[in-house]
């Protein structure tokens, strides 16, 4: 093996990964892959540890992924940035190598393959999208970097994730780089045969024909007209430093300002307001919701007027704990009493029609908002970051909830932040009734950087699959609404108050995705499955003879 040959093919797929989540090279991950893929042939070559070798050069390849794309979660938290880059790359390089063990295993033990043109190779599929999937399902999940997830920033090409999710757009991405790998091992002209010529006119319709599919999708989905019907829907902006001011400035200073923001648009019309992630930042305690200056500022000046608006908001909420009531695995103590509570990121409903209506953030930032596992990692609950007005490892519930109107005719998905870069996990708000979807986040914790421009494009992905539009809320920026296409209006600046007003049209109609889930990857995980079992009989077959 040329190990100085491995290392360049490792650096240039790394680098062909990361610049390609850069528009407008978002064309270069159809063949980002090739290198990985040529990476294997040449490790192959090697006598002995083929297994290590694959490891290690393809960790090269993912650390440098990793970092290209999110190097700004630095300005969250440095060590957790560190973290975070080292170990998916890890996890990626894991899956990785159990491609590379398949692929070595069935290409040598069975004769319908060779070591050159072994069909094997098409495990590198199903093996990453089992990767990809069980990456979402844990208490590490760290789905940034899944592949389907580029094409937000190409949204027209993908239209069809209404079926598949962002699991067709891995798949589409692999299945082209190993067709386009698979004509260029053909390297003598001599080897240029019809079957040569036919991959490389598979591999060109491979690559286009989804484009081609999702615009015709595109021309024939029909984006109701919300002028003058719908919920017509207000977002502040309100624009306050999170590291600054957010949680240590005048909370009072900033209901005043958000409500000045607010007047500009707000009329008898208006159906709903929203405000971002944290927007409270005094402590909230469940068990007495109306007590807290926010929510009285609020009604006083604002749901008094508008008898029919509702206030959708974020806030850090506090559950205090029973005597002999079962203690959630993070919970807190008190230092000077046997007592315990927990804390979560909120997302709370006000009107005038019935009690507060609440929703927990669930899906949680690894290290940042919880440490994983706690009842093995809880001695690091120190070590969590404080990004929220609270520190510790918070609490989260066990399903979505969906925020009602009086006549329950519009069910809103309160989703908040990291929660919209799950598909399936998404979906699941529109099974339990939610017809809009809001996103509230704070996004100001990265600075002016590539991260919360990534944020915003992800949930293009989202009004895809589901084809509900979204108004999306976030503190510093961006705010807008999308459409059930992806589309984008009423753009904000970054870090500018703001305030925005649209209509959005409720959507009852469940898309196939919504309806089945994630059956690519669910797919994938079997055939994974029966390829490790088929590896196993064939070293085991070779043990025998």
């Amino acid at each position: 093996m040329n190990k100085k040959k491995a290392l360049l093919l490792s650096l240039l797929s790394g680098v062909l990964l990361g610049i390609s989540w850069f528009p407008p090279l978002t064309f270069l991950i159809f063949i980002a892959w090739v290198p990985l893929l040529f990476l294997a042939e040449e490790i192959l070559k090697n006598e002995k540890r083929r297994g290590a070798l694959a490891f290690f050069f393809s960790y090269i390849s993912f650390l440098i992924w990793n970092a290209i794309v999110t190097w700004w979660t630095w300005f969250a938290s440095p060590g957790g940035c560190i973290a975070a880059i080292l170990a998916n790359a890890l996890l990626m390089s894991t899956a990785y190598w159990l491609f590379f063990l398949l692929y070595k295993k069935i290409t040598k033990h069975y004769p319908l393959t060779t070591n050159h043109y072994s069909p094997a190779v098409w495990l590198l599929i199903p093996v990453w999208l089992s990767f990809e999937y069980l990456h979402t399902l844990w208490e590490l999940a760290w789905t940034w970097l899944t592949l389907g997830n580029i094409f937000s920033f190409t949204h027209n090409w993908v239209q069809w994730y209404e079926f598949t999710g962002v699991s067709g757009g891995s798949l589409w991405i692999l299945a082209a780089n190993i067709l386009i790998f698979r004509i260029l091992q053909f390297r003598v002209p001599a080897h240029i045969t019809f079957w040569t010529k036919y991959r490389i006119y598979l591999s060109g319709l491979v690559i286009f024909l989804p484009i081609i599919l999702s615009r015709l999708i595109l021309l024939t989905t029909e984006t109701p007209l919300t002028e003058n019907n719908g919920q017509k829907i207000v977002v502040v902006q309100p624009n306050i430093d999170p590291y600054n001011d957010k949680f240590n400035g005048d909370y009072t200073a900033q209901l005043q300002e958000a409500l000045r923001l607010a007047k500009q648009k707000l009329d008898g019309k208006t159906n709903y307001l929203v405000l971002p992630e944290t927007f409270f930042t005094e402590q909230v305690w469940e068990s007495n919701l109306e007590l807290p200056y926010s929510v009285k500022f609020l009604r006083d000046s604002i749901l008094k007027k508008y008898p029919n608006l509702i206030i959708i908001t974020g806030a850090s909420t506090y559950y205090q704990y029973k005597h002999g009531e079962k203690l959630s695995p993070v919970a807190h103590k008190y230092i000077d009493a046997d007592e315990y509570y927990d804390l979560f990121i909120t997302g709370l409903q006000l009107d005038n029609f019935g009690p507060m209506q609440v929703y927990h953030k669930s899906k949680l930032v690894p290290m940042v908002e919880r440490m994983p596992y706690p009842a093995v990692f809880g001695f690091l609950e120190q070590w969590t970051i404080d990004l929220g007005g609270s520190a510790g490892s918070l609490g989260t519930q066990e399903k979505r909830g969906v925020f009602y109107n009086k006549d329950k005719t519009v069910g809103v998905a309160p989703v908040i932040c990291y929660e919209s870069v799950f598909g399936e996990y998404v979906t699941d708000y529109i099974n339990e009734g939610a017809n809009l979807v809001f996103i509230i986040t704070n996004d100001g914790w990265w600075h002016d950087t590539p991260g919360y421009v990534q944020h915003l494009n992800y949930a293009r992905l989202r009004a895809i699959e589901i084809r509900t539009p979204i108004a999306r809320c976030a503190n510093t920026g961006i705010s807008c609404f999308i459409d059930e296409t992806g589309k984008l209006s009423q753009e904000t600046k970054w870090w500018e108050p703001a305030v925005i007003s649209g209509n959005l049209q409720p959507n009852n109609e469940k898309t196939f995705y919504v309806k089945c889930g994630d059956l690519l990857s669910k797919a994938a995980l079997v055939i994974t499955l029966i390829s490790v079992i088929v590896a196993l009989l064939a070293k085991r077959r070779s043990t025998v003879s």
